[in-house]
């Protein structure tokens, strides 16, 4: 289809027959509508002065009361990778690339600190505080994924790395009050792997004027499940969406381990109150 590049971008987030053309276009706004999850790598380094460039542009993100409750292990060491991939349920990507970005929740700091002054701390305590640590700690991942892409690297995020927390933990010598949210594969992606744009849902799906509107879902779903079914197919993927979204949600035993997540946290210092 021969279309603009901005219309194009559209065309492929949400493939619609006719997308329109937006407002404004800039090249931020370009690697925002063309992020697609990167799964195969070369085994070029990423550079130091490149991992520092994401880092600045992850502290870079809001961040709430300027609390600063994240931190983020780069882990490069082959075997360790190896290991981190096994407990994530064996994701060869993780072994390719050069980089894995473990973004933590990181109470740990605030609790020292408190404890050099004497000082109470009893907030930290509370589902709020903890909410905003993993809040925090995912701002600051996808401002490092743009940067990334915008360099010309590939990302993909890594939820399974909750799949057996307290080894995670253990490997990369967390102490009580961190805890790995995600990972984030980083690395130059493998020109033969082609990844594509998973189209979204429409946006009159998720986006709601004054108030939620439930009942117009199932139409909006429909019109997607017609959409995605031609992305499915050249990715050779056979479950509807709606199936693939059920099924993962179906059982606490298709949480892969992550059912217990409440049981970890308290088992790494998180109270929850």
């Amino acid at each position: 289809m021969s279309v603009d590049a901005p219309t194009e971008a559209l065309w492929q987030r949400y493939r619609e027959t006719d997308p329109g053309t937006p407002a404004h276009w800039n090249p931020v706004l370009k690697v925002l509508h063309e992020h697609r999850s990167v799964r195969r790598y070369l085994d070029t380094p990423v550079s130091d002065d490149t991992l520092r460039l994401l880092i600045s542009a992850a502290q870079s993100a809001p961040t709430s009361s300027n609390l600063q409750v994240w931190s983020v292990i780069a882990v490069r060491d082959p075997e360790r990778k190896a290991r981190l991939a096994e407990l994530a349920g064996g994701q060869e990507h993780i072994l390719q690339a050069p980089v894995l970005l473990v973004f933590t929740a990181d109470f740990a700091r605030l609790r020292q600190l408190a404890a050099d002054r004497n000082s109470p701390l009893e907030g930290a305590d509370y589902l709020e505080s903890s909410f905003v640590g993993f809040v925090d700690a995912a701002l600051a991942a996808q401002n490092a994924v743009v940067a990334a892409e915008s360099v010309g690297l590939g990302t993909v995020y890594i939820g399974a790395l909750r799949n057996q927390p307290e080894r995670v933990a253990a490997e990369l010598n967390l102490p009580q009050q961190v805890f790995a949210a995600f990972g984030l594969v980083v690395g130059h992606p493998d020109p033969e792997e082609k990844a594509r744009v998973k189209p979204r849902l429409p946006q009159a799906a998720v986006f709601h004027h004054e108030t939620y509107e439930l009942a117009e879902q199932r139409r909006h779903v429909a019109v997607y499940e017609q959409r995605i079914a031609q992305f499915y197919a050249e990715q050779d993927l056979a479950h509807s969406w709606t199936e693939r979204v059920l099924n993962r949600l179906k059982s606490a035993a298709s949480l892969n381990g992550r059912d217990r997540l409440r049981e970890s946290l308290s088992n790494h210092g998180f109270r929850l109150f």
